[in-house]
């Protein structure tokens, strides 16, 4: 009786003993599969891209996001008041200084002119005449046959009389004057806007709506503003003469057009604590438009023959920034580096790397001090198990590639779980 009750835990327990020792027989060959795997991989050289460091100019750029703004901005208005008979121009036409415009009906300040002009003949023929009289006044006296204050008298009647051709000269200098308003014609060379007014209309002086609005757009200008920390740099590199300027697309590298940094403003902005600065452009493919926000980048100086690596190449750690060179034994060593520029292609290195050494840009994985490496170039890194020196396996080829390791891993699997069930010691309840 004893016997039957102690034989099945006997049994169940050797089974659970069997498939235990069974497991920790496949968990220990798995970790030796995975140690040799890593000792493997270790004893591979690790595929790296590279990047040899150059001596080379490198221009120090302070970049900041501008406004462009007209050079000159102009509304044209009427200065006299009448009915416009004529616009001479097209909406968006490029005119020069005195393009007319625009004509206002002339005839009221042709008549104001004339006018003033037949005043003026009236009053120099009175004045000749006086002056005939005091000639003769004054003869008369001479010989004692006159008073002399008969001539004074004239004398004064002559003065009288050309002051008043003086003030007949400036009333037809004024009437001139009013009459060339009718024809309105453009201060500044620039471009036209949208008409404001059509023919027919009548026009005041004092309308602020104005005909047409007239922009100035070759050359343009562009506003932008600097933090308060770049201004010595900025002052002491415009103080040697103008700094060159770079508006750029959105993208930050399409350079748009080329100019001069024109003027710093006078006071730092105390709620941004930035400064203002204007920069002007020649525009002449008008790629610069007014109300346009640009990308600016102004140039203060230019690092002479310096050591330049891929921005990719610096690393950071713990202890500052730090690249892997890359020895002549194919190893690699970790130099500490002092970075005094960095951009998003390049850094500008001051000590840590020389000229011509190559600097490990791309697989810093399985990278430490020592490390064998193997140079591949941007083909062969994208596939990493192709043996050295290989072709590049085909996009076909990959596919193939692919789906024969996943098959040949469900395979395995079914095997796997085929065996253990197999192998799998029969438990009776």
């Amino acid at each position: 009786m004893n016997l039957r009750r102690i034989l099945p835990i006997a049994v169940g327990a050797a089974v659970v003993i069997a498939v235990g020792a069974y497991v920790m027989l496949g968990e220990q060959a798995k970790q030796e599969q995975k140690s040799k795997r890593s000792r493997q991989a270790q004893d591979q050289a690790a595929p790296v891209l590279v990047a040899s460091a150059k001596t080379t100019d490198v221009p120090v750029y302070l970049d900041a996001v501008g406004t462009i703004k007209a050079l000159n901005t102009v509304t044209v208005t009427a200065q006299v008041t009448g009915q416009i008979v004529k616009i001479g121009f097209t909406e968006g036409q490029d005119v020069t200084a005195g393009f007319v415009l625009a004509e206002i009906d002339p005839r009221t300040y042709q008549a104001q002119y004339d006018q003033a002009v037949a005043k003026k003949a009236q009053d120099q023929a009175t004045l000749a005449n006086a002056r005939i009289d005091l000639d003769r006044y004054n003869k008369l006296v001479v010989t004692n046959s006159g008073s002399k204050q008969q001539a004074d008298t004239q004398k004064a009647l002559v003065a009288q009389l050309e002051a008043q051709v003086q003030g007949d000269q400036a009333a037809i200098d004024s009437a001139k004057t009013m009459l060339s308003y009718t024809k309105i014609t453009a201060p500044i060379d620039g471009r036209t806007g949208i008409r404001l007014v059509d023919e027919g209309n009548v026009v005041q002086t004092g309308n602020s709506t104005g005909i047409v609005v007239l922009t100035q757009i070759k050359p343009i200008s562009v506003l932008f503003n600097l933090p308060q920390q770049q201004f010595p740099q900025v002052s002491k590199a415009f103080a040697k003469g103008p700094l060159p300027v770079d508006a750029t697309s959105a993208d930050n590298r399409t350079v748009l057009d080329h100019g001069q940094l024109k003027v710093i403003d006078n006071q730092m902005d105390q709620t941004t604590g930035t400064i203002r600065m204007k920069a002007e452009f020649p525009n002449p493919d008008l790629q610069l438009w007014p109300g346009q926000f640009v990308n600016i980048r102004v140039l203060v100086d230019t690092l002479k023959q310096v050591v330049v690596v891929p921005t990719a190449a610096v690393q950071r750690g713990p202890n500052g920034a730090f690249v892997f060179v890359v020895g002549a034994d194919s190893t690699v060593t970790v130099r500490p580096v002092t970075v005094t520029q960095q951009d998003d292609t390049s850094a500008v290195i001051a000590t840590g790397v020389q000229a011509d050494e190559q600097v490990v840009t791309t697989g810093f994985t399985r990278l430490a001090a020592g490390t064998r490496v193997s140079v591949q170039t941007s083909d062969a890194a994208a596939a990493p198990n192709a043996a050295p020196g290989s072709p590049p396996p085909s996009p076909d080829a990959a596919k193939a590639e692919r789906r024969r390791k996943r098959d040949g891993a469900e395979n395995t699997d079914g095997k796997e779980r085929r065996r253990r069930s197999d192998s799998a010691p029969d438990v009776k309840q």
